[in-house]
């Protein structure tokens, strides 16, 4: 009996090789085929479409980056772009520490903490739609709105919410704020799963308290969540569209509308669809600059640490 008979044979390194090449390639095929379909081809095709002009949703003839001059000389270009920074500033000021804090104090927490989470965790199931037609009833300017109720009963006068053109972004953001910390929370809080134990008891033993924990041991820990979620909420709210539609209607006179809410009435109401490709191109580009500058500082984050 030879020694070679009985031995089982061992695939060769190269086929092996191929194989697990070609399986991880055909798991990530249904991602690849609807990144294609719903993000590379519409952000190409539009694009391509901004530098036509278009009737309906079909390309005419070449006009270059006229559609593109006529959306930035348009009287409400400059005023909707401030409104979109106010609604990132105001989304950063009141939205952007709750749920670190939460996280940071269900993390610390010893009892009841899946039951805390799960109740917190509550206004992200609500569709966006819901939540903004929701919030719209609790700002009715009338007596028989949810918080004019509520300021009434406390003696004072009902206020006009949504109707007062110099904080109307602001009662928005808090809706949007209201739906989103859930998920943002969540993020957080599995940060600092990962956090080591030994350096909160070291820091214990020290002497220091919840908050000097939070500063000294949590923060630096999970610095890289923090830049990540706070790029991802300038990306997200620089969109923001949906909710000045469903609660506003972009007033009052246009104070709460965005270059978002201005895409939609470029593409549906007026028509005009290549201001709205050019438009979403112009916003396309601005994220992308900021998605850079997010990379590079995570670079130069984890190289100074």
């Amino acid at each position: 009996m030879s020694n070679t008979e009985g031995k089982t044979k061992k695939p060769k390194r190269g086929s092996y090789f191929k194989k697990s090449f070609f399986s991880s390639w055909l798991f990530a095929l249904p991602a690849l085929i609807l990144m294609y379909l719903f993000i590379w081809r519409p952000t190409v095709m539009g694009f391509v479409w901004s530098m036509f002009k278009m009737k309906g949703y079909k390309p005419q003839y070449f006009i270059g980056m006229q559609n593109y001059i006529e959306v930035v000389k348009d009287t409400q270009f400059i005023p909707l772009f401030r409104n979109t920074l106010k609604y990132v500033l105001w989304s950063i000021v009141i939205g952007f520490l709750p749920p670190v804090l939460l996280a940071v104090i269900v993390n610390e927490m010893v009892h009841f903490k899946q039951k805390i989470m799960t109740f917190l965790y509550l206004p992200a199931i609500i569709p966006a739609i819901a939540v903004s037609l929701l919030w719209k009833q609790m700002y009715d300017p009338t007596s028989s709105g949810l918080l004019n109720s509520l300021l009434i009963k406390m003696g004072f006068s009902p206020y006009q919410w949504l109707n007062d053109k110099n904080f109307t972004i602001l009662w928005i953001i808090v809706s949007m704020t209201w739906k989103s910390f859930p998920g943002a929370m969540l993020l957080y809080y599995s940060a600092l799963q990962n956090v080591s134990q030994d350096l909160y008891e070291a820091a214990t033993i020290d002497g220091a308290g919840m908050i000097r924990r939070a500063w000294y041991v949590t923060r630096p820990q999970i610095m890289g969540v923090l830049i990540l979620n706070f790029v991802r909420q300038i990306i997200g709210v620089f969109q923001v569209m949906e909710q000045p539609l469903a609660m506003t209607g972009g007033g009052p006179d246009g104070a709460s509308a965005s270059l978002g809410y201005q895409l939609y009435r470029y593409g549906f109401v007026t028509q005009r669809v290549g201001h709205a490709m050019a438009l979403g191109t112009i916003i396309f580009v601005f994220l992308i600059i900021i998605t850079i500058f997010y990379f590079r500082l995570n670079k130069k984050l984890e190289e100074s640490l």
